[in-house]
């Protein structure tokens, strides 16, 4: 790192992802009974009206970002915190494969929304980064509220010594994304609006960024399969640089082994402590991320739940999301985590029906820029191969305009060796109210909608026919049988096939059992499909779906997929065991198929050798090995 001859006394850290909260955009087609009126909204219909609950932001980044230098060291900004406590420590480079900040033996108590760290203090045995020397350093920091609960984790670089300056840096990432045999993205953020380059190899190749922004987005290509390769980040107005690895997937079609992690639900929990970490449980979250180290897992798939979510502005979905990303950040610098969508993405509107605890909720628009999918992409780098929207379909409202939120980075599929892992969304559109107040129009929890399923039938077909794909698993965050905590709910409502989708105010064709079977059809008509890999349940267990379970409620009226010549066993493994609060199990239809059903923390391991599919079930609290099974 090299230092700034400009003088940056006086500048701020600056505040991130501003929005207008008070404009309200027109209400899209697809809703039905909502009013733009006096600039808010309302929901009336022949009998009540329900006015739009304002949204709000209790935290942001711009809270936990507001930082100063001054004469002897940072001066922190905390809006929002009146109190509480700044713990902070030096982040020293290369001192290890995957640093967290070592914290300080002293903290810095927040008052009146200030917090100071005097980095003079930090000196001697305590200065194992040397920074009096070298005239700079990063430190870590965390904000604790008056009551104990972790709101935030961030860093920042400084430079000089005494006084001090903020240096231009990478406030978040680097992310290794979208991996493919010859290429990958490289995300990060810096502080300030900045030119970067990535530096492949000691400058074997260099690729830069679009110009000077603050999110970057740079890919890297023509690479080499199953190679590793140093990467290096630098923002050259700073001379600041970050080094790392990553390795590039193997040729697709390769049959060498490998082994990729699977699980959900990581969101905050009970139990004090990092178990509730900005809406996240990043107690678990980090020890989920070093066993998928340290079993050199190829890549982690994360479907949905990652955060508690249900929030009514953008800036409290991207200040937990933020949280998410930073928990697993020195391990994604080296491998992919690829992350779907679950219920609790949903960025909504709130209005007031009189229920203290769960609101009319409606997915919040306008979709380009507010829906839980456009912010949910906003945060994540995920692979842009799934359908465009359920625009162009007979619940369309109008065909000449773009009346859906987009499916753009929440539902995808990628390839790695072999292997095809296919992504779907069960949460999009999503109107988490509409299963039992149907005031308005909007999706329910757990129903894939019809573009959805033609661009999953025609995915799986592709990949059936591939000569180099042996195996396909695919991860959808509602289970499509529900076995712990979600029996009313996922693709199953207590056998109610009354529920779907309501567009403008007209119901989905098919209901969510039918969608379930057209669903299981489609895997089942593949002999490719090895597992369905969900979650939204908190727990593990897995079910072997055979001819002789009970799938129906026992008024059924309709074909039953048990009698299909096409039916054959396949398993559906639930792993919502991520570290948010456990369900029990259920008495279900199916309960005597159920196996390995646990409340404890799981890691789901699946070993591709060849034709050879192996699961291994580890708890990566205590690492007791849960389960084992050999699929194929």
């Amino acid at each position: 790192m090299s230092s700034l001859t400009l003088n940056l006394l006086s500048i701020t850290f600056p505040l991130l992802f501003t929005q207008n909260a008070s404009a309200i955009d027109e209400v899209p087609q697809v809703y039905s009974n909502i009013i733009k009126e006096s600039q808010s909204l309302i929901i009336k219909t022949e009998s009540a009206s329900y006015p739009l609950i304002r949204p709000k932001a209790k935290y942001t980044l711009d809270m936990f970002r507001d930082i100063k230098a001054e004469e002897k060291g940072l001066r922190f900004n905390l809006a929002g915190v009146e109190k509480g406590k700044l713990y902070y420590g030096f982040i020293k480079p290369k001192d290890g494969k995957y640093n967290y900040p070592v914290f300080f033996k002293k903290y810095s108590p927040i008052k009146n929304n200030s917090a100071f760290i005097d980095i003079t203090k930090m000196g001697g045995r305590y200065d194992m980064i040397d920074w009096k020397n070298n005239q700079n350093g990063i430190i870590g920091y965390r904000v604790i509220d008056e009551n104990g609960k972790i709101l935030y984790d961030g860093k920042v670089a400084f430079k000089g010594a005494s006084p001090f300056y903020i240096d231009n840096f990478i406030v978040s990432g680097p992310y290794v994304n979208k991996l493919t045999p010859t290429s990958a993205v490289i995300e990060f953020d810096t502080n300030i609006e900045s030119f970067a380059r990535v530096e492949i190899n000691d400058g074997e190749k260099i690729f830069f960024s679009n110009g000077q922004k603050k999110h970057h987005e740079i890919k890297v290509f023509d690479l080499k399969p199953n190679t590793k390769y140093h990467y290096s980040i630098f923002l050259p107005a700073s001379g600041y640089e970050e080094d790392y690895y990553f390795k590039t997937a193997p040729e697709k079609g390769s049959r060498q082994p490998f082994t990729f992690a699977y699980i959900s639900d990581c969101r905050a929990s009970n139990g004090g402590g990092e178990r509730f970490l900005g809406g996240v449980n990043g107690y678990i979250l980090k020890k989920v991320a070093a066993l998928s180290a340290f079993k050199n897992a190829s890549f982690v798939q994360i479907t949905g739940d990652v955060i508690n979510g249900y929030k009514t502005t953008k800036e409290e979905m991207l200040y937990e999301y933020n949280n998410f990303k930073h928990i697993l950040e020195p391990y994604w610098h080296y491998m992919p985590f690829y992350i779907g969508m679950g219920n609790h993405e949903a960025l909504v509107y709130k209005f007031e029906d009189g229920n203290k605890w769960w609101k009319i909720q409606i997915d919040k628009f306008p979709f380009k820029t507010q829906s839980s999918e456009a912010v949910f992409a906003e945060a994540f780098v995920n692979f842009e191969n799934g359908p465009y929207s359920e625009d162009n379909t007979s619940l369309d409202p109008d065909l000449n305009t773009t009346d859906f939120p987009s499916y753009k980075e929440n539902v995808y599929s990628y390839t790695y060796g072999n292997t095809a892992m296919i992504v779907l969304n069960s949460d999009y559109f999503y109107a988490p109210s509409m299963s039992d107040r149907k005031f308005t129009s909007g999706n329910i929890h757990g129903y894939i909608m019809d573009k959805q399923l033609e661009w999953f039938k025609n995915e799986v077909k592709k990949y059936t026919e591939d000569k180099d794909i042996d195996h396909i698993f695919v991860t959808v965050h509602t289970p499509l049988f529900p076995n712990g905590g979600h029996g009313g709910q996922d693709m199953w409502y207590n056998g109610n096939n009354e529920q779907r989708a309501i567009v403008n105010g007209k119901e989905a064709e098919k209901g969510i059992i039918e969608r379930r079977d057209e669903l299981l059809e489609i895997m089942m008509k593949s002999p490719k499909v090895r597992a369905i890999l969900t979650g939204d349940e908190h727990n593990y267990n897995r079910m072997l779906i055979t001819k002789d379970l009970e799938l129906y409620p026992k008024d059924w009226d309709k074909e039953k997929i048990t009698d299909k010549d096409y039916f054959r066993e396949i398993w559906q493994i639930n792993d919502g065991a991520g570290g948010a609060p456990y369900y029990a199990q259920e008495k279900l239809p199916w309960s005597q198929a159920v196996k390995g059903f646990t409340t404890q923390n799981a890691l789901v391991f699946f070993k591709i050798e060849g034709d050879s599919v192996e699961m291994e079930v580890i708890n990566p609290d205590t690492l007791d090995t849960i389960d084992k099974l050999k699929i194929k």
